[in-house]
Formats: structure tokens, sequence, C-alpha cells
């Protein structure tokens, strides 16, 4: 018998939902970050073996939302608990249920989906304070399984998926088994772009930034992959950053980027980046519809 599903991962930001989605998989399927509200979309990541095919949904990080971007985000997020076979939980095991646990917590309930808790960082927690915090959360809703694990160190990560395949039920092959997301090559063009400016920028100026791949085609003469891609700031100064002295930050922003775009297009690639002063992007309806977000 074969099984198939789809199973959402779901928590605050910045509690290491992608880094587990990538460790899962055994492969980079999200981008990551120390900054909350890394990713933006949904991200389908795809586990294949003889026997079953999961599907991990890998969602917004739910928090209250301060622009249109934003509910766009909570929006996804919140849709997917109805749509999916399972949810795991995931949640920060240094601190205790705070009022955006909780939240979610009540968005659960809604829902008849079964649940699992994953504690994450497992690596940074004392150890004495593991059971106090399965029984806080055990208080709060009834989870069908409990796990503890390190997502960035992969610490339990391999306990979680023989558990999924018992809420898996019979189905078709999805996916193609080769397949590690159903996100299009400019998109992740475009993520592990805004992943280096993720790591290089601090402050507002992350959350502000966009990227658009306005063209991506193999050159004629050689074997060439041409990419052209716009990142989006709202302010000038902003572009200043974005720029750096002497166009010094946007080469280090491409040069960081292109062996993983080369590595994902198995081929050289030109990366000709752009950028580009958009006032209040996050809050536009036609620009989020161009750049991709608000349509799950």
């Amino acid at each position: 018998m074969f099984r198939s599903g789809f199973v959402a991962v779901i928590g605050r930001p910045n509690v290491g939902k992608s880094t587990l989605v990538n460790a899962l998989v055994g492969s980079k399927a999200a981008i990551i970050s120390d900054k909350p509200q890394t990713t933006r979309n949904q991200i389908h990541a795809v586990v294949s073996a003889d026997t079953f095919q999961i599907i991990f949904v890998d969602t917004p990080g739910i928090h209250k939302p301060k622009h249109r971007l934003g509910w766009y985000m909570v929006r996804s997020a919140r849709n997917t608990l109805e749509d999916v076979d399972l949810i795991l939980f995931m949640v920060d095991m240094r601190e205790p249920p705070g009022k955006g646990d909780r939240y979610i917590v009540d968005l659960l309930g809604e829902v008849d989906t079964p649940v699992f808790l994953v504690l994450n960082k497992k690596d940074l927690s004392a150890a004495e304070k593991v059971e106090e915090l399965f029984q806080e959360y055990g208080a709060l809703y009834p989870f069908e399984a409990l796990f503890m694990v390190s997502a960035l160190y992969g610490e339990n990560v391999e306990k979680i998926i023989p558990e999924i395949l018992n809420y898996l039920p019979e189905g078709p092959q999805y996916y193609p088994p080769d397949m590690i997301t159903d996100r299009p090559e400019y998109f992740e063009v475009s993520e592990l772009i805004r992943e280096k400016v993720l790591h290089l920028t601090r402050e507002e100026v992350p959350f502000s930034i966009a990227v658009d791949v306005e063209e991506m085609k193999p050159r004629e003469t050689r074997e060439l992959i041409d990419i052209r891609a716009v990142i989006y700031v709202e302010r000038e100064s902003q572009k200043g950053i974005i720029i750096g002295k002497a166009g010094e930050m946007l080469r280090e922003i491409g040069s960081r980027a292109r062996p993983e775009i080369e590595n994902l297009l198995d081929s050289h690639v030109f990366l000709d980046l752009w950028v580009k002063v958009s006032p209040g992007w996050r809050n536009r309806e036609r620009m989020l519809k161009n750049l991709g977000y608000g349509e799950e």
C-alpha cells in the first residue's frame, strides 16, 4: 500500500520551521535566516520513498500583521490548517508558551486535523526544563505526539517521519520521486537572492525588500544562463544600503547567491542585480500580486 499526504509546519516566526523542513527533506527546499518572517509563501517540500510520499507545507510564521503583506502571510498559514492530513506545531523550547503560541493553539482547536508538537532548539535548552515544558503544552492541547529536536543539527529529526506515516492515508504519488519542491526555478532563484540580503542586512531593511526575477534565459553563444533580478526596497536610504559603498554590498549579495543558483540550475550563470525603490510596496495590492504574494 502506498501512502501519501500533506503535512503543514506551523508556528510563530523564527522558531525554525524552514530549517526543520530542510532537515526532513534532506536538501535545501526553503531559505533560512535568523530574521523573523523569512518565509513569505507556502513552499511544498517533497520526501519520496518506495512506499510513501510526504509533502511538507512550510508556512509563514503566524504573527500580528502590520501591513498587507503580513496579512497575506498569516492568511496563507491559517488556510493551510484545514487542507492537510497532519500538522506539525513547532515552538522554541527555550521559552514557555506565550501569547503567540496560545493564539495558534486556539486556531488548532478550530480544525479536526491531528497535530504533533515539535519542541525545537534542543541544543540551546536546559534539560531540566523539558518535562515542565511538555506538561505546559500538553495542558493546552491534546497533541498526538511530542518531539524534542534540534532542527539546525538534525538531532532527533529522523524520528518524525515514521510517526507521520501512521497518519497518512492511502493515496497517489503527487509529484515525481526526484522532485524536492514544486516551486518554479525563478521563484527559487529569487528566494536565494533574498536570503543573502537577509544575511547581510539589519534592522528594518530585511523586511522591506522583495526580489523579482525579471528574466532568466540561456545565452545562445555559450553554456550560460543570464539572470536579471530586481531587489525592491521602500526608501532611498535602503537602496543605498543594498548597493553599498561603490557597489560593494550588491556585489557581495551576488557573489554569495551565484554559487547556489548555479548549483540549482546546474549551469554557470551571469547574475545581473538591480535595486529599485517602490514606496510602501508591502501595502500595495497590485505590487504584491506581481511579486507572487497573496495567491494561495
